[in-house]
């Protein structure tokens, strides 16, 4: 069989290192890895990348996705969830490459309570929200071999991540805060990852969500973590977080595509979220 060659822009964030780590395994990709040594808002750049290496998918992983820092930076929220996006589409369209585009739950407003399926109207209410919808909007425009992936509370071991700050803070002792008022589902990054190994090769385009069956908030998933994790859960304290019109967030991603297609079937949270803590406690 053919070796694939794949691009991933953006390799060293939660996303990106899974991939590399997940795909390495095998011998049927070549994969070539950028992150802030190629600048994707240079798009002769990234046009000349894309040329010089021919590849035959390219997943784009790069984002800005602190909500503080985006709300407080918006023009360049824009730049690197925007006008990136808009390179990448645009590079891969001309040397009749897929492109594979990550996004995020945050292109809903929260306030529809049940799931949202790929065909329900993003309306985001955030700076980052509203940039990573720009994305989409250019990737899905400029280049017609596109996947939009979707999904929502991501988790890895990486620096300012979620659960690493949970875990790392239980262990000392500390007290940790969690909001009640946000709804989503947790996502391992190795469950995402491996969804993603199957559209590599698929035939499919368009829109997918992907994240973990099921759905809790901030804290429950917080102590869930430390229930498997053998560590206090009484460390734990549940806080409201949401201002405004928005008195709960909801963003629960209906995997409607992927149950439509047959393609792939991603865990429930509690068991993906098991398998994370057992794979820590392995390995130390």
């Amino acid at each position: 069989m053919k070796e694939l060659s794949i691009w991933i822009a953006g390799a060293n964030g939660k996303i990106g290192s899974a991939l590399c780590q997940h795909l390495k395994t095998t011998d049927f990709f070549r994969v070539v890895t950028t992150d802030k040594d190629l600048d994707i808002l240079d798009a002769q750049a990234v046009s000349d990348f894309a040329n010089m290496n021919r590849p035959a998918v390219v997943i784009n992983c790069v984002g800005m996705s602190d909500e503080k820092e985006c709300e407080e930076n918006m023009v360049e929220a824009f730049r690197v969830n925007a006008l990136g996006a808009r390179n990448l589409a645009v590079a891969t369209r001309s040397i009749n490459a897929k492109i594979i585009h990550l996004s995020t739950d945050d292109v809903f407003s929260g306030l529809k309570k049940d799931r949202l399926t790929e065909f329900d109207v993003p309306m985001p209410t955030s700076v980052y929200g509203k940039s990573k919808l720009a994305g989409e909007n250019y990737v899905r425009e400029l280049n017609p071999k596109h996947l939009i992936v979707r999904s929502s509370w991501i988790y890895a071991e990486a620096e300012n991540d979620f659960l690493t700050n949970v875990l790392k803070k239980a262990r000392a002792g500390e007290h940790i805060q969690a909001s009640l008022d946000r709804i989503s589902t947790p996502t391992s990054a190795e469950a995402l990852v491996k969804f993603i190994d199957i559209l590599l090769t698929s035939k499919e385009y368009g829109i997918y969500h992907a994240s973990c069956e099921g759905a809790c908030s901030r804290y429950h998933f917080a102590k869930a973590a430390l229930g498997y994790a053998g560590l206090d859960t009484e460390l734990v304290e549940g806080v409201l977080q949401e201002q405004g019109e928005i008195h709960t967030r909801y963003t629960i991603l209906e995997n409607l595509m992927m149950k439509m297609t047959g393609i792939y079937e991603m865990p429930k949270w509690e068991t993906a979220l098991q398998e994370y803590i057992a794979h820590m406690n392995v390995n130390g």
